[in-house]
């Protein structure tokens, strides 16, 4: 049997874990790899991507923002998370706000110091995103539109900084940013429509406060309807083998989505919204392996 004070510290790692959405760093680490894997370097062998040193510390700084970014967020968000997810946010008090800003300051010096190993320009890279995200959470997430393209932005800055490495501009990487681009917009608009009740009483002014439900939907809509040019982009302009039939499957579940969105009303029905597009963007990273089998399968032997 675990002692009282073992079963409390094991409590507060869930809870640090639960802030730091370790969950969501684990698949942007595995999205950079495989990106960078079966993508951004496909000129190179599996060995000298996965063994690449600089790559390594890029994605390690990267989580350590990211990091740094969840809990920054969580507190200036903590009253408003009370209301939305008063579950969740039990689990994350667990935690001191004074460990939660130390391990804030922590993750940022140490992403900093490992970017420094590749260049002097990646530290200010990485020096800028950690402000982004700090300025973003602090000023600019209560701002509509503004809020949403920025926090969707930041999102997608871990993969710019591996694009930029390798120095690939081939066209097909841009449509395949876009089209995530879009879907982390769409779900960043659906996370308001779902948050609204705790936004409200925070003074936040998003899209659904400012301009309505009827107009989020309205922008939703047409988000899912523009989505679909870079997914039929990739499917008749490149070659992307066997991913073809998670577009296909997309194309189906952003009709779902939109089919869904005209019938929500409730928290609830907009967090199945939000489930939708956060299983196409993960689904979206492991699809990547299907781009060519026969390559991954002679990369991995």
């Amino acid at each position: 049997m675990l002692s009282r004070k073992n079963r409390l510290w094991i409590l507060k790692l869930f809870s640090l874990f639960s802030v730091v959405r370790g969950y969501n760093i684990v698949v942007i680490i595995l999205a950079q790899y495989l990106s960078s894997i079966f993508i951004l370097a496909p000129d190179r062998t599996l060995r000298e991507v996965v063994f690449d040193l600089n790559l390594l510390v890029l994605v390690l700084a990267s989580a350590g923002v990211i990091a740094a970014g969840y809990i920054i967020n969580s507190f200036y968000d903590g009253e408003k998370d009370l209301i939305n997810r008063p579950q969740k946010t039990l689990l994350d008090r667990l935690v001191s706000q004074r460990t939660k800003l130390t391990s804030y300051f922590l993750l940022n010096f140490l992403s900093a110091v490992l970017a420094s190993y590749v260049s002097f320009i990646t530290v200010i890279f990485f020096s800028s995103y950690i402000f982004g995200i700090w300025f973003y959470s602090h000023k600019l997430k209560k701002m509509p539109i503004i809020g949403n393209v920025i926090a969707s932005l930041l999102a997608i800055t871990p993969f710019f900084a591996v694009f930029v490495y390798y120095k690939n501009f081939d066209s097909v990487i841009f449509v395949h940013a876009t089209f995530l681009f879009l879907m982390i917009a769409m779900r960043e608009l659906v996370k308001d429509l779902e948050n609204l009740k705790g936004d409200l009483a925070q003074g936040y002014r998003t899209i659904p406060i400012v301009y309505g439900t009827l107009m989020s939907k309205r922008l939703l809509t047409i988000f899912a309807v523009v989505s679909m040019i870079p997914a039929y982009l990739l499917l008749v302009q490149f070659s992307i083998g066997y991913m073809c039939f998670f577009f296909y499957g997309v194309t189906a579940l952003l009709l779902l989505f939109v089919f869904l969105l005209w019938r929500s009303t409730k928290r609830s029905h907009y967090l199945i919204l939000h489930n939708i597009l956060k299983f196409i963007i993960v689904s979206g990273v492991f699809g990547i392996l299907l781009i060519d089998v026969q390559v991954v399968l002679s990369r991995l032997l």
